[in-house]
Order: C-alpha cells, then structure tokens, then sequence
C-alpha cells in the first residue's frame, strides 16, 4: 500500500503562485512516474503534469509554461509550482504515482485551490 499526502493548496488571486506538495510513503521498492491531476466543478477529472523517475515531464497545454513540477526521489515526493494563475485553473488537485508506469495504482485525497480576487 501506498499513502499520498498532499499540502499546499489554498485562495490565491488571479496572477498569483502557490507551490503544491505529494510525499508517498508504505510498503513500495520504487516510484515510476508521479503526477498531478485536477478536477473543476461539474467537469471531468483532467491530467496536469507528471514527471518520470528520470525526469522525463509532461504537461497539458493548458499549465505549460506557467506550472513546473519536480520531484524528489530521496524524498519520494513530487512538487508543483504554478505561476501566472488564473480563476481557470480553480479545481481540486489530485497527486498520483505509478509504480511501474502502466497506469496510476494510487491517489491522494484531493487539495483545493482556488483563484479568484
């Protein structure tokens, strides 16, 4: 099993920052990829970015250039850094890892951020 706790999330203004946090923590040898997604009221859940054990990033054209995402292997822990924020981006931020990089086994319980003045 794997456990994500996320931190980070919160009001901003439009135009703002805020950097958000995943640490994994349970019974795994290794993490292969790790991810944000996020889920806006009466919309799907979407994917926002993921970063691979070897630094490999991706990220939806939506966030590119104004969200970065990290990770810290030692750490197990996976950041975001989102820039430039806009009443758009306002949704619950989900973390996610893959352990083998097939598909996400585990996610977080979700951290809220919205943006608005």
């Amino acid at each position: 099993q794997v456990q994500l706790v996320e931190s980070g999330g919160g009001l901003v203004q439009p135009g703002g920052s805020l950097r958000l946090s995943c640490a994994a923590s349970g019974s795994f040898f290794s993490i292969d990829v790790m991810g944000w997604y996020r889920q806006a009221p009466g919309k799907l859940r979407e994917p926002v970015a993921q970063i691979t054990s070897g630094g490999t990033t991706y990220y939806a054209d939506s966030v590119k250039g104004r969200f970065t995402i990290s990770r810290d292997n030692a750490k197990n822990t996976v950041y975001r850094q989102m820039t430039s924020l806009k009443p758009d981006d306002t949704a619950v931020y989900y973390c996610a890892v893959s352990l083998t990089g097939s598909q996400y086994d585990y996610w977080g319980q979700g951290t809220q951020v919205t943006v608005s003045s």
